[in-house]
């Protein structure tokens, strides 16, 4: 007779062992690699914790953008950005190859659907770096994608950091602000939220994050079944 589930049993070896069994709506879950989007207002650093997520795990991906602007000096077609004409753009959008699309200042960003489909099936982790917006448009066609703000530790050290790029004119940068504040105001539609007061400390977060997802359960089971199987 078996043991009521949840009791110890003896293996072949006759060592006793917790009762193994996959949950329900786990059985079938196949080796997807998981889609992370990372969102956050302008001058949060969103985009240098993220650079240095890359270079510390390699089995991560960032997608490449497609978009009408022009390229800015030293920026590399298929690198920084995939460029294209409007023409171009257009006819993909009509092909429905965006995963989510916007129009920003005049220009148009999109990221492709099917090389992400593609890239997801061989088990490649891809990140997104949209914002709160493209974030909703990816959340209803792929609802498991995992979301990631980053905020500033406030108004006021945003405000200075986006100062200190010296880029940008005062009206500039009240401007900037104001955005941030509406961005901001959909935090709570993200998973997770990291607080960029000390970046390595906010590396090591988004780091946990990436790491926490692969150690879910059903991706455990599905990628490491047989051993599960062997210990029990």
């Amino acid at each position: 007779m078996p043991a009521p589930v949840g009791m110890p049993h003896k293996g072949i070896s006759g060592i006793v062992a917790p009762e193994f069994q996959i949950k329900p709506g786990t059985e079938h879950i196949m080796i997807t690699g998981n889609l992370f989007i990372v969102a956050a207002p302008s001058g949060a650093g969103k985009t240098s914790l993220v650079k240095e997520l890359l270079a510390a795990d390699e089995g991560i991906q960032l997608s490449i953008s497609y978009t009408t602007r022009p390229p800015r000096p030293g920026e590399i077609n298929g690198l920084h950005y995939h460029f294209v004409s409007r023409e171009n753009f257009g006819q993909m959008l009509e092909r429905g190859d965006f995963l989510e699309s916007a129009e920003v200042y005049g220009n148009f960003y999109g990221t492709s659907q099917p090389w992400i489909e593609a890239s997801r099936k061989t088990g490649k982790d891809i990140l997104l770096e949209i914002d709160w917006q493209g974030a909703a448009q990816v959340r209803r066609l792929i609802p498991e994608a995992i979301g990631i703000f980053v905020l500033p530790p406030s108004l006021e050290a945003l405000r200075q950091r986006l100062t200190g790029r010296g880029q940008d004119a005062e009206e500039v940068i009240r401007r900037r602000i104001a955005a941030a504040r509406e961005d901001i105001s959909h935090v709570g539609e993200f998973d997770y939220v990291i607080i960029n007061d000390d970046f390595n400390t906010a590396l090591q977060d988004l780091l946990a994050v990436v790491r926490a997802q692969r150690l879910k359960t059903g991706v455990q089971l599905e990628r490491h079944g047989d051993l599960i199987a062997s210990l029990t």
